[in-house]
């Protein structure tokens, strides 16, 4: 992409542009100033989702995960440890689905955790079920090469 890609504030839900003569790891969003990468997935909700997924030229991942489940209880370390590896090639997210169930539902998520990885406003792949961190990373960018 020869112009500088945009990415969607995970605080605000600004779309910036990533600098592409910094690090990306220590870019500022230019409406809120907090930073766009900060080593821990973004909390989203409907409207979040819908920004980061048709807004961002990022890659956008997301863990779909409710409070009462034993298993997504289990990957949060797993999956905040692969955000700090992910970042920032991708944006790295969780969607609590009893606080938002909408989303969960519009995208037929049948079990929890769910990890879907979203590109340019399409779904790339889709896998349930708690993984460690490593095994989140290889999936992920998997998908990404389109395996």
């Amino acid at each position: 992409m020869s112009e500088a890609p945009h990415v969607v504030c995970p605080h605000c839900g600004g779309v910036n542009r990533l600098p592409t003569d910094k690090p990306a790891r220590e870019a500022r969003c230019g409406r809120c100033h907090q930073a766009l990468f900060d080593g821990h997935p973004a909390e989203l909700d409907a409207a979040g989702l819908e920004r980061q997924i048709s807004r961002s030229h990022l890659p956008v991942l997301v863990d779909f995960w409710a409070p009462w489940c034993g298993p997504c209880k289990m990957m949060a370390p797993a999956y905040a440890q692969a955000c700090r590896e992910l970042e920032p090639a991708m944006r790295v997210a969780k969607l609590d689905t009893q606080a938002h169930p909408d989303p969960a539902a519009r995208l037929g998520i049948r079990g929890i955790p769910t990890l879907i990885l979203f590109h340019q406003g399409r779904e790339l792949g889709r896998t349930s079920g708690a993984m460690d961190a490593r095994s989140i990373v290889a999936w992920a960018r998997g998908a990404l090469r389109g395996g």
